[in-house]
């Protein structure tokens, strides 16, 4: 693949065969494909042993990428007054909640698929619909979003698409080289997102063997070294943690988001916007490194976890422990599906945005094996940890690498 100049009419990369192919056609959408709309499809008709295979607009969102081989829903909505798809149909929302996402095309490559309301159907014998769901979702994506309409539900309209400007290759086998060459990344992508799921379930897995479960004093999965070593100890967890309320700062400790997916993270380092005043920090509470932080949503993920030192908002609950233990076993333990449930036996009646008091806290019974069996299984979990952190970092770069390519491989401009 080679680079070529920034000619609104040529791709910055270009497959070596098609070097001297020229400059891209220049078309309205309407003039290359003719314009459908679905029909509704219910959440309620959808039927695990349907007959139909069908596509509702929310899918594209939460299910399929730029090409749908295989269908995840099923109806038993007679075919009569169904739109069904065409191989090489281009489906994109009419309507979604933001503007940037609705801006997210798919390439139906079977024939015969219900296609559900609330969808725009491309249909084209010009255009390789890979290629156009590619092209749309990626190098036409901003001026999509420009077009749509509305706020608080956003709508995009067939006679808005068909006046979009787009440059098309005037030989179908570029499109097709073009969208072969993304398909198979995403082919690449995918495998790597099934070996990430794979690593989420396992690490699943240890956490109900290597913890007991309600009723049991004794996990069902014991490194050898402990096999004799009996029952696990309980206490309640004020004989292991006690709660921290230090205001001593000068504000100029990062302030941390309280996360179940990163724990106490300082909010800069994701994409976190919530704007604090300085008289607001002073009533702000310190973390320190090892600290473990009652959120709101407690109740749901866990207590979590704080690598870094920082602020936090005085409505939280700062737990510092006050024994010697492995803070790594309950970083992991303060997430399993077996102390969220003891977590929530005490809380009856609690809902969202209601926090968990420290005396709710100590009354719950938490385990408390010797720091040598602490100190295996945290390094087993935490061993486990990196091959996911790598793995989800190895997906990143990929998906880094398919929007460097998605930008060379179409024109600029609109």
């Amino acid at each position: 693949m080679k680079t070529h100049n920034d000619s609104p009419r040529i791709p910055r990369l270009r497959f070596p065969e098609f070097q001297n192919a020229g400059e891209w056609e220049v078309k309205k959408l309407g003039e290359v494909a003719n314009f459908l709309k679905g029909r509704g499809i219910s959440k309620s008709d959808i039927n695990n042993n349907g007959t139909q295979p069908c596509i509702r607009y929310g899918e594209l969102y939460t299910h399929y990428n730029e090409v749908i081989k295989e269908i995840k829903s099923f109806t038993n909505l007679n075919g009569e007054g169904l739109i069904l798809s065409e191989p090489n149909d281009v489906i994109i929302p009419s309507s979604g909640e933001t503007k940037e996402e609705i801006a997210t095309a798919s390439c139906v490559k079977l024939g015969g698929v219900a296609l559900g309301g609330d969808l725009n159907i491309l249909r084209s014998s010009l255009v390789n619909g890979e290629f156009l769901a590619y092209y749309l979702s990626h190098g036409l994506k901003k001026t999509i979003s420009k077009i749509a309409q509305g706020d608080t539900v956003v709508h995009l309209y067939a006679a808005q698409l068909k006046k979009l400007t787009i440059r098309v290759p005037k030989a179908k086998e570029e499109q097709e080289k073009i969208a072969a060459c993304l398909s198979s990344l995403n082919e690449v992508i995918a495998g790597e997102r099934e070996k990430l799921a794979l690593l989420q379930q396992h690490k699943k897995g240890l956490l109900q063997q290597l913890f007991p479960q309600e009723g049991e004093t004794v996990p069902k999965l014991r490194f050898k070294e402990f096999e004799d070593s009996g029952e696990w100890d309980y206490f309640n967890g004020d004989k292991l943690f006690e709660p921290i309320v230090n205001k001593n700062h000068n504000s100029d400790l990062p302030i941390l988001a309280i996360t179940q997916e990163h724990g106490a993270i300082p909010r800069e380092m994701i994409d976190y916007h919530v704007s604090v005043t300085d008289r607001s920090i002073e009533s702000y509470k310190v973390v320190e490194v090892g600290d473990f932080i009652i959120s709101l949503r407690s109740f749901q993920g866990g207590i979590e976890y704080s690598k870094f030192k920082g602020l936090c908002s005085p409505a939280y609950v700062i737990l510092r422990k006050k024994t010697e233990l492995e803070n790594d076993f309950y970083r992991h333990y303060f997430k399993t599906t077996s102390f969220i449930q003891d977590l929530n036996k005490n809380l009856q009646g609690i809902r969202d945005g209601k926090m968990i008091s420290y005396k709710q806290f100590s009354e719950i019974l938490i385990p408390f094996p010797s720091l040598p069996e602490q100190q295996k299984i945290a390094a087993c979990l935490s061993s486990l940890d990196d091959l996911i952190a790598a793995q989800t970092e190895k997906i990143e770069l990929l998906e880094q690498h398919k929007k460097g390519l998605v930008q060379g491989l179409f024109p600029v401009g609109n």
